[in-house]
């Protein structure tokens, strides 16, 4: 039975770009950097790894990484703050979590997210 996933690599054009746009985040540094072909970041207890590939290289969508931050809200304002611009703003979804979606420079769907507090007599 798998028991979760270790990391998501993501491909990019431009790491220094990237490896700027990640930190915004506030993902750990592990290993690589802007300079480097391959970088990995910390993800709570998971990873997130940029790999650099060349500008005549083409992805197509792949689908959406989700990301847990318990801060979601300072997060999107902290973004803004940067100059970044999120795809949506922060809201409740009839799923059970507050979340927000951002196009990385490359591309690549993410989705900030949250669980939100559970209704009395709601389980």
């Amino acid at each position: 039975m798998v028991e979760g996933i270790s990391a998501i690599t993501l491909a990019v054009h431009d790491m220094a770009r990237a490896v700027r746009f990640y930190r915004l985040f506030g993902f750990e540094l592990l290993y690589g950097g802007e300079a480097a072909a391959f970088t990995s970041f910390r993800a709570g207890s998971f990873y997130l790894n940029l790999t650099a590939q060349p500008a005549e290289r083409r992805w197509s969508w792949w689908g959406r990484a989700i990301f847990y931050d318990p801060e979601l809200d300072a997060l999107h304002a902290r973004l803004l703050a940067a100059g970044v611009r999120p795809d949506t703003a922060p809201r409740d979804a009839e799923w059970g979590e507050r979340f927000f979606h951002i196009t990385d420079p490359d591309g690549h769907e993410l989705s900030f997210a949250w669980p939100l507090p559970k209704a009395a007599g709601r389980t």
